[in-house]
């Protein structure tokens, strides 16, 4: 964290010089002497390494998004990829998608970039994208959507289904609330249905079906999706009516401009994986493997774990709607729980149990509050080094949902040195 911060104050002195009336110059606009004068190969490899690590790996990248503006780039000196062969790729490529892929340097530059800096990080893409690829395409295919824009997925979220934007825009598909609300994603205390796989992903075909049906051409659509639709009748307009994605580029806001070649460069490198000596990690489940049940009350992660072998962080990753790692019961919306497919049996066989448990629970908490929930009762617990919620509830004899409650947690990461609010049953030890 020490190195990315100091990276991070480098990169910002640097760019604080290269602003120009008050905009950052872009990198189609960097002279070659320029970016060699700031920047070596080596001083970019780190840069991009220790961003990238921030953005996939830490606690902070529920907050944080796949794409790295082109500015985080200043550009690379050293080729991955020939121009002929590139060429002749995207040309294969463009000959099975109605996107555009047509030869262009802003996108050479781009694929470059990802091959020369981020090639280490595509396995573990790749394995997300074996378990909701299939998923994704299902659903692209019945809304007669190009199954290439599965990949706007890895834009968006690098697959992570709650990842949440700045500006509040959440989930694989990164739906603002007002946008999700418009396609039936109901959001409560309890259930993000922008973080349902399922849900958002047909959300999102119904979203993009629109946008085609505006614009007429893929490419629109896409930057449409990022910027909305207003962004790219403007562009359309101050371009003097041109309706290549290329030629309103310019025109675009920059986030939008970076984005689509984002999406192009994402696809080239999945499909031409091999050919650059890039292979899969072993996803931790297909989505073939896991099943839903409908549950029948209200219950919680933890009680689930309790009466099982099933742990809360499978339940967690299988499930990532469900906001306080709770599933609530309710009637016209019937929330499932999705499992393991060797884990279904499991909790048939101790459904009965778990409910049983959930009602103790219940009728515990509707009765007065006992000395442990007064105000003076609570204390303030200092996370350590090897520290997890599970462990901590155990200490203090309460349940990770309560922990969760009180310190109104949305996920089960932990920092260290992070203060969390405890009523204890116990006193820990």
């Amino acid at each position: 964290m020490k190195k990315l911060i100091i990276c991070l104050l480098f990169t910002n002195t640097i760019f604080s010089q290269i602003k120009k009336d008050s905009l950052f110059i872009t990198q189609d606009t960097i002279q070659e002497p320029v970016r060699k004068s700031f920047f070596s190969d080596a001083d970019l490899d780190a840069i991009d390494s220790l961003l990238v690590d921030e953005k996939f790996n830490s606690a902070l990248v529920d907050s944080l998004s796949y794409v790295i503006n082109d500015i985080d780039i200043t550009g690379n000196t050293s080729i991955v990829l020939t121009t002929d062969l590139l060429k002749l790729r995207l040309t294969a490529l463009n000959s099975k998608t109605p996107f555009n892929l047509a030869f262009n340097p802003s996108l050479e530059n781009v694929i470059n970039s990802y091959l020369l800096y981020r090639k280490k990080y595509y396995p573990a893409l790749m394995a997300k994208a074996k378990y909701y690829f299939p998923m994704f395409e299902q659903y692209l295919d019945q809304y007669d959507i190009p199954l290439e824009m599965k990949y706007l997925a890895i834009v968006e979220s690098a697959l992570r289904p709650k990842i949440k934007s700045p500006v509040g825009a959440t989930g694989l598909w990164q739906f603002m609330y007002g946008t999700g609300i418009e396609f039936d994603l109901k959001v409560s205390s309890y259930v993000d249905e922008r973080q349902d796989p399922v849900k958002a992903t047909i959300a999102a075909c119904k979203y993009l079906s629109q946008l085609f049906t505006v614009f007429g051409d893929w490419d629109l659509a896409l930057a449409a999706y990022n910027s909305g639709p207003g962004n790219v009748r403007k562009a359309i307009k101050r371009s003097g009516g041109y309706t290549n994605y290329w030629n309103i580029r310019p025109y675009l806001p920059r986030e939008t401009a970076g984005y689509v070649p984002a999406f192009y460069a994402t696809m080239y490198i999945f499909e031409y994986a091999t050919e650059h000596n890039i292979y899969s990690e072993l996803p931790q489940f297909f989505n073939f493997q896991t099943d839903t049940i409908k549950i029948k009350r209200t219950i919680s992660f933890d009680q689930i774990s309790e009466k099982t072998a099933i742990d809360e962080d499978v339940l967690s990753e299988l499930n990532p709607s469900y906001k306080l790692d709770i599933i609530p019961f309710v009637e016209d919306r019937e929330y499932a729980l999705r499992l393991p497919s060797d884990k279904v049996i499991e909790f048939l066989d101790k459904e009965k149990e778990i409910y049983a448990l959930a009602d103790t629970d219940d009728a515990q908490r509707e009765k007065p509050l006992p000395k442990y929930f007064e105000m003076d009762q609570r204390i303030r617990y200092k996370v350590k080094s090897g520290d997890f919620l599970g462990k901590i509830a155990n200490k203090f004899g309460v349940r990770v949902s309560d922990l969760k409650r009180w310190n109104s947690l949305k996920t089960s990461r932990l920092k260290i040195g992070q203060r969390l609010s405890v009523y204890p049953k116990k006193l820990g030890k």
